[in-house]
């Protein structure tokens, strides 16, 4: 008899929606279950492992760090029950193609993935979006097979392009002329906002976080909006930007790039995919 309990997928599966959603009520609708439900399979783990996983407020649910260290597993776990079943059944005869991309590309490439998947039917097609730093680790730990991610240039990639970033602020509630000047970025350890407090802190320039978010979207609208100053990758700027540079005594910062990853082994399916979206995104090998 083990002497660890078991974990539930069930309670693992609405486990992984809230963290994905960051959202109990739309984590409710993703598995089909009732906010109070899925609240009360989240407090059962809680009260398994003795720690809490998030951090609740009224305006937003944040992983603690034991929540965090869980998530990893949960998928693993999710992912090896999916698996299970697939190589029994024998449904999917050519199995399981992991992809991972930031949020941001997961829109745009529906119709390129809807494609692939009409030209490889019994392949299924497990797509995970999230912060680029996230899924690159994902993928050094072989939980996906194919990655598009944003990143500061480092070793390689399959192919890359530049990806150019602008220091954007809301044209009708300037934040730069707020003191401290308010920053809307990701959360620790996010892509831009080492290189934007770096920044700030060189020019001698008092700044305080008041906007953090997961989402690339959250924050384009949050800085257009007069939320706060924010540097993001030059596709995000809106109408309701004012872009800064030189005349505001910003610097230009340059060296990040849009890369895909996918393994030397990759089946032909995996390869195949990745050149449709190096193609699209217009990536160079």
């Amino acid at each position: 008899m083990t002497r660890y309990p078991m974990f539930n997928p069930q309670l693992l599966q609405s486990f992984v929606a809230v963290c994905d959603s960051m959202s109990f009520t739309r984590a409710a609708e993703r598995v089909s279950l009732s906010q109070s439900t899925v609240s009360q399979q989240v407090k059962r783990l809680e009260e398994m492992l003795g720690k809490p996983l998030f951090e609740r407020n009224p305006h937003q649910v944040q992983l603690t760090e034991e929540g965090g260290r869980l998530l990893s597993y949960a998928r693993r776990i999710l992912a090896l029950h999916e698996e299970a079943h697939d190589a029994l059944t024998g449904f999917w005869r050519d199995g399981v193609l992991r992809l991972g991309m930031p949020e941001d590309f997961t829109v745009p490439t529906a119709g390129l993935l809807a494609q692939f998947s009409l030209a490889e039917p019994h392949l299924r097609l497990d797509v995970t979006s999230g912060l680029s730093a996230d899924l690159y680790g994902a993928y050094e730990r072989e939980e996906l097979d194919l990655v598009l991610v944003k990143q500061r240039r480092r070793q390689p990639p399959r192919a890359a392009r530049p990806e150019p970033l602008l220091w954007l602020d809301s044209l009708a509630h300037p934040a730069i002329e707020r003191a401290p000047v308010p920053l809307a970025v990701f959360p620790l350890n996010g892509l831009y906002r080492e290189e934007l407090c770096g920044a700030l802190d060189k020019l001698g320039i008092r700044w305080r976080v008041s906007y953090s978010s997961t989402s690339l979207a959250a924050l384009t609208a949050a800085s257009a909006a007069g939320l706060g100053l924010t540097l993001l990758p030059a596709s995000c700027r809106q109408q309701g930007h004012r872009v800064l540079g030189s005349a505001e005594g910003v610097p230009e910062v340059t060296g990040f790039e849009l890369a895909l990853y996918y393994r030397d082994n990759a089946p032909a399916a995996a390869t195949a995919l990745a050149e449709r979206l190096a193609a699209f995104c217009g990536l160079e090998r």
